[in-house]
């Protein structure tokens, strides 16, 4: 049976998306990123050419977007035991 991705999250920038996916997929959730071609032809970082979204399968949307949400409001700590701020 064929995966269906759903974007959980939209990057204002390459580096931004690539956290979230190094988030997710340390939380075991198969999670990929994809931007406009020109966006990444013309090394765009502003704007919407300039925007990543990630995405996951559909089977994991809820549990992405709950980790997501707790990353960003600061609820995750790191195995060293200090906060993880989200920009």
């Amino acid at each position: 049976m064929r995966q269906h991705w759903v974007v959980v999250y939209t990057a204002a920038g390459a580096l931004q998306a690539e956290i979230i996916r190094s988030l997710l997929e340390a939380a075991e959730i198969p999670a990929r990123t994809q931007r406009e071609s020109a966006g990444a032809v013309y090394a765009l970082t502003v704007g919407p050419l300039g925007e990543v979204e990630v995405l996951v399968s559909e089977a994991h949307q809820a549990e992405a977007r709950d980790l997501i949400r707790a990353y960003e409001r600061g609820e995750l700590e790191s195995s060293a035991g200090t906060d993880l701020i989200a920009d």
